[in-house]
């Protein structure tokens, strides 16, 4: 089957066989695709090669046949972005998540749009921690797994902002007391749910905290490898 003008981006990429790569895209229409990118390791596959780098808009030509897609051709969609420190880092912990908690050919059109819109956010260097935060819980609701950020799990009461809570992922927030490691603010979860920056870096921190753990839930209790980076990134002086 012929695919024209697909919009993707370049997830991940490695080498393949003596002159080609193996690319994971993900597309608009299609998911997550496993793309043979024939010859572009050669001397006459170097313009095309130059396309497939991560972060930037495609359109692409593939002829999709069992498991992995055969790639046609592949040209700029936009502008190219720039990622670069945290936002690279953080640009490469969203292909990261879309690889780990998608399978392929599952379409996931809001997916698909949620990271066409953090990746210039990013680029912006508009703050990393909380366009992470708004990609893991878009990228959750696009996968079926959405979190409950108005009501708490166990009487089905509104969420009060001064109240904490701990989310667990199978539940959602449960009442706890403060002094608890993964206590979270009402107010926190709500803004979350509103699409809101928390109020304070405390905010952000807990929810980042709550995401992984949720995230971690996800994936039967494995860990990320950009978690580590980008912890290590993070506390650098």
């Amino acid at each position: 089957m012929g695919i024209d003008q697909q919009p993707g981006y370049v997830l991940h990429l490695r080498a393949y066989r003596e002159t080609s790569l193996l690319l994971e895209c993900l597309t608009r229409d299609h998911g997550r695709l496993g793309v043979v990118a024939r010859g572009v390791r050669s001397a006459r596959g170097q313009a095309l090669r130059a396309q497939l780098e991560p972060f930037q808009p495609l359109l692409l030509d593939l002829l999709a046949r069992g498991e992995l897609a055969t790639l046609r051709s592949a040209e700029p969609a936009g502008l190219p972005l720039r990622l670069s420190g945290n936002a690279g880092l953080a640009g490469l912990y969203l292909n990261e998540l879309v690889v780990r908690l998608t399978g392929r050919q599952d379409p996931h059109p809001a997916l698909f749009e949620a990271y066409a819109q953090t990746l210039p956010r990013l680029a912006a260097a508009e703050s990393p921690g909380w366009q992470l935060r708004r990609f893991e819980r878009d990228l959750l609701a696009a996968i079926g797994y959405a979190l409950q950020l108005e009501f708490d799990a166990d009487g089905g009461e509104p969420l009060d902002p001064q109240a904490h809570y701990r989310y667990q992922a199978e539940l959602g927030a449960c009442r706890c007391g403060p002094g608890e490691a993964a206590a979270v603010r009402g107010a926190d979860l709500l803004a979350l749910g509103q699409d809101r920056v928390p109020g304070d870096a405390r905010g952000l921190q807990s929810l980042r905290r709550m995401m992984r753990e949720v995230i971690r839930f996800h994936l039967g209790g494995a860990e990320l490898r950009s978690w580590q980076v980008l912890a290590a990134a993070m506390t650098r002086p």
